[in-house]
């Protein structure tokens, strides 16, 4: 890991704060593990919406879009939806920390031209997700967690 990447996170939706204590530093620390320039922004579901929309034809919110560089020695986009990312943690019994940590990573890993279109592409990218994880000090995202009920 080195510290050369330029990470800009952006915080649109002021709600990520109520939802994640200092999400910037969240997203900052799990993109420095990939030593990619990139531009996060903290968004709604509402803008991330639009941007599917717009640039994948599908008129629905999602959790995380990824942009690549626009050109050379652009930095890519990652943009994030909080209420699909808060909805989802809490289906999955996660932090919403975890959680967008975890997109982070993901969006990252396909800036860095990762993807998950084939079974066998989409256990690489999911061990890695998963070892990225462990050096943040964060629970493994495709390792199930039971919700204790009383």
């Amino acid at each position: 890991m080195s510290d050369s990447a330029i990470i800009d996170v952006l915080i649109e939706t002021p709600e990520w704060h109520r939802a994640v204590p200092n999400p910037d530093r969240v997203a900052r620390r799990a993109a420095t593990l990939l030593d990619e320039d990139m531009t996060i922004v903290l968004s709604c579901d509402r803008e991330v919406r639009r941007l599917n929309a717009r640039h994948r034809g599908i008129d629905k919110p999602t959790n995380v879009l990824t942009f690549d560089p626009p050109g050379p020695g652009a930095p890519g986009e990652i943009v994030l939806a909080l209420e699909t990312v808060r909805r989802e943690a809490v289906a999955e019994g996660k932090s919403v920390a975890d959680h967008l940590a975890h997109l982070v990573l993901h969006g990252g890993l396909h800036l860095l031209g990762y993807d998950h279109d084939h079974p066998g592409d989409a256990q690489r990218m999911e061990m890695e997700e998963a070892w990225l994880m462990h050096l943040l000090g964060r629970p493994n995202p495709w390792k199930s967690r039971q919700k204790v009920v009383l």
